[in-house]
Protein backbone atom coordinates (compact mmCIF):
# COMPACT_ATOMS: atom_id res chain seq x y z
CA UNK A 1 0.00 0.00 0.00
CA UNK A 2 1.38 3.31 -0.59
CA UNK A 3 1.59 6.33 1.55
CA UNK A 4 -0.74 8.19 -0.11
CA UNK A 5 -3.29 5.69 0.18
CA UNK A 6 -2.72 5.13 3.78
CA UNK A 7 -3.05 9.01 3.74
CA UNK A 8 -6.57 8.72 2.39
CA UNK A 9 -7.43 5.97 4.73
CA UNK A 10 -6.30 8.59 7.49
CA UNK A 11 -8.61 11.55 6.26
CA UNK A 12 -11.60 12.92 7.17
CA UNK A 13 -14.35 11.55 4.25
CA UNK A 14 -17.20 14.62 4.36
CA UNK A 15 -19.05 11.84 2.22
CA UNK A 16 -18.83 8.98 4.57
CA UNK A 17 -19.92 11.02 8.06
CA UNK A 18 -22.84 12.85 6.23
CA UNK A 19 -24.11 9.27 5.43
CA UNK A 20 -23.61 8.11 8.80
CA UNK A 21 -25.08 11.32 10.05
CA UNK A 22 -28.27 11.36 7.74
CA UNK A 23 -28.95 7.83 8.28
CA UNK A 24 -28.82 7.94 11.90
CA UNK A 25 -31.03 10.69 12.20
CA UNK A 26 -33.57 9.04 9.41
CA UNK A 27 -33.50 5.92 11.42
CA UNK A 28 -34.80 8.09 14.85
CA UNK A 29 -36.44 10.99 13.48
CA UNK A 30 -38.28 9.35 10.61
CA UNK A 31 -41.93 10.44 9.94
CA UNK A 32 -42.27 11.58 13.92
CA UNK A 33 -44.00 14.55 14.76
CA UNK A 34 -41.53 16.99 16.89
CA UNK A 35 -41.81 16.16 20.46
CA UNK A 36 -40.55 19.10 22.81
CA UNK A 37 -40.43 16.21 25.57
CA UNK A 38 -38.66 14.20 23.39
CA UNK A 39 -36.15 15.59 22.08
CA UNK A 40 -33.39 14.70 24.15
CA UNK A 41 -34.02 11.27 24.01
CA UNK A 42 -33.50 11.50 20.06
CA UNK A 43 -30.41 13.50 20.42
CA UNK A 44 -28.91 10.78 22.63
CA UNK A 45 -29.76 8.34 20.33
CA UNK A 46 -28.56 10.33 17.06
CA UNK A 47 -25.43 11.04 19.41
CA UNK A 48 -24.44 7.46 20.73
CA UNK A 49 -25.30 5.99 17.20
CA UNK A 50 -23.01 8.44 15.79
CA UNK A 51 -20.17 8.58 17.34
CA UNK A 52 -20.22 4.66 17.94
CA UNK A 53 -20.51 4.59 13.68
CA UNK A 54 -17.44 7.46 13.55
CA UNK A 55 -15.43 4.64 16.45
CA UNK A 56 -15.61 2.15 13.87
CA UNK A 57 -13.89 4.02 11.15
CA UNK A 58 -10.58 3.67 13.38
CA UNK A 59 -9.93 7.24 11.75
CA UNK A 60 -6.73 9.05 14.14
CA UNK A 61 -9.65 12.06 15.24
CA UNK A 62 -11.53 13.09 18.21
CA UNK A 63 -15.20 14.08 16.84
CA UNK A 64 -16.85 16.88 18.18
CA UNK A 65 -20.76 16.72 17.77
CA UNK A 66 -23.92 19.51 18.12
CA UNK A 67 -27.00 18.71 17.18
CA UNK A 68 -30.28 20.92 17.04
CA UNK A 69 -33.79 19.98 16.82
CA UNK A 70 -35.96 22.14 16.51
CA UNK A 71 -40.12 22.65 15.90
CA UNK A 72 -41.00 23.70 11.96
CA UNK A 73 -43.06 26.75 12.79
CA UNK A 74 -41.80 29.55 11.32
CA UNK A 75 -39.33 30.85 13.81
CA UNK A 76 -35.86 31.81 12.50
CA UNK A 77 -32.33 29.83 13.51
CA UNK A 78 -28.91 31.18 13.20
CA UNK A 79 -26.00 29.64 14.23
CA UNK A 80 -21.95 30.32 13.45
CA UNK A 81 -18.80 28.70 14.38
CA UNK A 82 -15.18 29.56 13.79
CA UNK A 83 -12.38 27.36 13.71
CA UNK A 84 -8.20 28.10 14.33
CA UNK A 85 -7.09 24.46 13.01
CA UNK A 86 -5.36 22.69 11.21
CA UNK A 87 -6.83 22.57 7.19
CA UNK A 88 -4.67 20.04 6.05
CA UNK A 89 -5.44 17.08 8.55
CA UNK A 90 -8.91 18.51 10.49
CA UNK A 91 -12.41 18.51 9.25
CA UNK A 92 -15.96 19.25 9.59
CA UNK A 93 -19.33 18.54 8.24
CA UNK A 94 -22.99 20.06 8.19
CA UNK A 95 -26.02 17.91 7.80
CA UNK A 96 -29.22 19.96 7.72
CA UNK A 97 -32.71 17.31 7.75
CA UNK A 98 -36.09 17.92 8.09
CA UNK A 99 -39.43 16.90 7.89
CA UNK A 100 -43.16 18.23 8.13
CA UNK A 101 -43.04 18.39 11.93
CA UNK A 102 -39.09 19.74 12.39
CA UNK A 103 -35.43 20.30 11.27
CA UNK A 104 -32.84 18.71 12.71
CA UNK A 105 -29.08 20.11 11.70
CA UNK A 106 -25.84 18.04 13.24
CA UNK A 107 -22.65 19.70 13.13
CA UNK A 108 -19.34 17.03 13.39
CA UNK A 109 -15.62 18.54 13.85
CA UNK A 110 -12.96 16.01 13.23
CA UNK A 111 -9.64 16.78 14.96
CA UNK A 112 -7.01 14.88 14.11
CA UNK A 113 -4.39 13.09 16.48
CA UNK A 114 -1.00 13.42 16.05
CA UNK A 115 0.56 9.88 15.80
Amino acid sequence: MSQENDEEDLAFNVEEVQKIVRDNIELCLGGNVYSHSRTPQWISIITEKTLSRLNKLNKPFKYIMRIIITQKNGSGLHTAAAYYWDTATDGTCTVRWENKFMYCIVNIWALALQI
